[in-house]
């Protein structure tokens, strides 16, 4: 087969499909993604990925929309947003990427469209040419309602859609434990940050604890964990690595149990780690959950906030404000036994889960 794989043009939305896409192509099908701007990132990774919008600028788009809607913007910042700004910002999206999934459709031809929920424009193609679309869920939110919230009037009408059918499949990959259960088909999220070296002494655990530092692949807005985090250092008995630390950050003298590397897979770091800090995106979380790591979320715009809040609800970590973060909540995070055990459920509780690979002879089945 031929599967067309879409996502919104961010590398955080399209990286979490790319372990299905391998698979796929691990299994003799042909296997191409679309998306744009930051999602071409993903390049390198064993699946091409086709730019359908050039010169498209996603904070041209969201900036605009926070300066028509400043009570809206408000909300966003707060991360209570919700799906009143994923509708008019991913309508917005789609509307700009549109045109360049369905002429990439109707160029190559595939037998099925596998879509994330902020990608509706995948699934405008598949139904433009009457092939099954599947929905791969990516975030800890309800992928159908996402899905269903994005605006597609215009795209739709422009294409001679009267309305997009329902999906195929829905493919779900949040642990029931953390966010309730959900229909669909469940599917084991193996966390991807890309590939790429891993220096020597990242490959080794540590004598003393180890809690990695990462903050966002998007710059934008909500603060970053690194300040406090290096404000609080010297107090905590561990050893802390910050991933891609900010030029000002970077810059201080760092206390003597703080290091910084550069781009790393993070994922294949996790396994020597004994607790993570970060942003609240669903990739940094999912990753610590796979790891059975405890982890501090820092709550924020989008769906950071909802994270944070899933993450500590389930007694599997920490949701402290950025610029809150002491040393008493980095010693707790790999001192609590209870967090830790918590931590160490949800990793059992995804293990359990089909792996992607165990998905492609029902996916085969939609397209035949």
């Amino acid at each position: 087969m031929r599967i067309l794989v879409v996502a919104a043009p961010l590398l955080g939305h399209l990286l979490p499909l790319l372990p299905l896409a391998q698979a796929l192509r691990d299994a003799g099908h042909e296997v191409l993604a679309a998306s744009a701007e930051d999602g071409l990132s993903a390049r390198g990774n064993g699946i091409d990925v086709e730019d359908v919008a050039p010169g498209f600028r996603f904070g041209r788009i969201a900036r605009g929309i926070m300066l028509r809607h400043p009570l809206l913007a408000r909300a966003e910042l707060a991360g209570d947003g919700g799906l009143r700004t994923v509708s008019r910002l991913f309508g917005e999206v789609n509307d700009q990427i549109a045109d360049g999934v369905v002429a990439l459709a109707d160029r190559w031809q595939p037998h099925l469209v596998i879509h994330e929920p902020l990608a509706a424009a995948g699934a405008l193609a598949a139904s433009r040419r009457g092939i099954p679309a599947v929905l791969h869920e990516n975030t800890l939110f309800d992928g159908p309602e996402v899905f269903g919230a994005t605006r597609m009037a215009a795209p739709l009408a422009r294409h001679g859609v009267a309305a997009l059918p329902p999906v195929a499949a829905t493919l779900t990959i949040a642990p029931p434990s953390v966010v309730g259960a959900r229909d669909g088909l469940p599917m084991r999220c193996e966390p991807f940050s890309g590939e790429g070296e891993v220096p020597d002494w990242l490959a080794e655990r540590p004598e003393r604890p180890r809690i990695l530092v990462s903050r966002s692949t998007v710059n934008g807005p909500g603060a970053s964990p690194m300040p406090a985090v290096v404000a609080a250092a010297a107090e905590v008995d561990a050893e802390i690595v910050l991933v891609r630390p900010d030029a000002k950050t970077a810059s201080r003298a760092l206390p003597e149990n703080v290091r910084t590397v550069d781009w790393v897979p993070i994922n294949a770091i996790l396994p020597t780690c004994a607790a993570v800090v970060h942003h609240g995106g669903a990739g940094s979380v999912f990753g610590a959950f796979a790891a059975g790591l405890p982890q501090l979320v820092t709550p924020g715009p989008g769906d950071r906030k909802f994270n944070a809040e899933r993450v500590a609800a389930r007694g599997a970590g920490l949701a402290v404000p950025a610029k809150r973060i002491t040393a008493a909540d980095l010693t707790r995070l790999i001192a609590d036994e209870a967090m830790q055990e918590a931590a160490a459920e949800v990793r059992e509780e995804m293990q359990a889960m089909p792996a992607p690979a165990d998905l492609i002879p029902h996916l085969e089945s939609l397209a035949s």
